[in-house]
């Protein structure tokens, strides 16, 4: 899969970062296959986060060197809708777009739709939602005003 899912089966499963096209599985598949990778991330955590008291609220050094896609995997997992892009790079679908941060080691995460969607209407609420689903698995999200008064968070593994 490509970075946004099912594009092309070759390279496995990608957990869908809000920069490609929408899925063309049916949503159950899609639904079954983003189960099927959050439960393989979750079972690395128990096994690599040994000395934590919580492994499961611990990034496993996987995520820590992936976090664009270990943050993206979390929120569709959480039932989190991500953004899409058709060919030419205009917004088709509302949801959270994560992306590489500022500095090494985080992430953004930005509620992004296409134009005249009410996207920047909703973004303070499903971004807390974002941040809400990272807080217990041990991503520390702050919640930052930026260009345009856009809202977004900052993303990285909590200490």
């Amino acid at each position: 899969m490509t970075a946004e899912g099912d594009a092309g089966r070759p390279g496995g499963f990608a957990a869908a970062t809000g920069d490609g096209p929408a899925s063309s599985l049916p949503p159950e598949v899609r639904a079954a296959e983003v189960r099927v990778a959050f439960g393989g991330l979750a079972q690395i955590r128990r096994l690599t986060n040994t000395a934590a008291p919580d492994p499961a609220a611990v990034p496993a050094e996987w995520e820590r060197n992936q976090p664009v896609r270990a943050v993206a995997l979390a929120l569709e997992a959480a039932g989190l809708p991500p953004s899409a892009v058709d060919g030419e790079g205009r917004r088709t679908a509302t949801g959270f777009r994560v992306a590489g941060g500022e500095r090494p080691g985080t992430v953004r995460v930005e509620w992004l739709g296409p134009h005249g969607s009410g996207a920047a209407q909703d973004e303070e609420r499903q971004l807390t939602a974002c941040a809400t689903v990272l807080t217990p698995l041990g991503w520390e999200a702050l919640l930052y005003r930026g260009p345009r008064r856009r809202r977004f968070l900052e993303v990285e593994p909590a200490l």
